[in-house]
């Protein structure tokens, strides 16, 4: 269950290619923090939202202030063009704030099969690389891993770009992160 989403578009008339053009109700888009969901909310109405805002969803509606209720769950494909190019901005920031979390996995990455590890599955990342990472655990940090491998410059890219490819292919095989 999510608490907490960022906002990658707001449309305060509603889509444009809606159905229903005499009666439009106000569209936010946001990715959840922990799962990276992608929803579909109703605003409170005269709530100041904004692109890259953090808002509270989760179940208690006293302290929710932006957002009145999640209305669905939505699709890569179904988010507009402005949502769709906000996403990599908003993973990015996602990965830098919750940095213990995916320096975790860094650390406890483990083999898919016997010839698959799971950290092959970040793009940008071979067998040298990933042989690199494992051999220097632990880390404490990105700047930590930066240091400790040569040629690996901002370990937090690999991530939201993966975490973004999952989002976007639904049909992956392996997931690391997307629930």
């Amino acid at each position: 269950m999510e608490d907490y989403a960022y906002v990658l578009d707001v449309l305060p008339e509603g889509r444009p290619d809606s159905k229903r053009r005499f009666r439009r109700e106000a569209v936010v888009y946001g990715l959840g923090i922990e799962e990276f969901k992608i929803f579909d909310m109703k605003p409170i109405p005269g709530a100041a939202i904004n692109i890259g805002d953090r808002c509270y969803i989760g179940k208690e509606t006293e302290e929710r202030t932006q957002i009145d209720h999640v209305r669905a769950r939505v699709n890569f494909v179904e988010l507009t063009h402005t949502a769709q190019s906000e996403l990599g901005f908003v993973l990015d920031e996602i990965v830098k704030e919750n940095e213990e979390k995916f320096i975790q996995f860094y650390n406890h990455a483990g083999p898919i099969s016997r010839r698959y590890h799971s950290l092959e599955l970040i793009p940008g990342l071979g067998k040298k690389t990933m042989n690199l990472i494992v051999s220097n655990r632990p880390y404490s940090n990105f700047k930590e891993m930066e240091e400790k491998i040569p040629n690996f410059r901002n370990p937090e890219k690999y991530i939201s770009q993966r975490i973004e490819s999952e989002i976007k292919e639904s049909d992956q095989k392996y997931r690391l992160f997307v629930r």
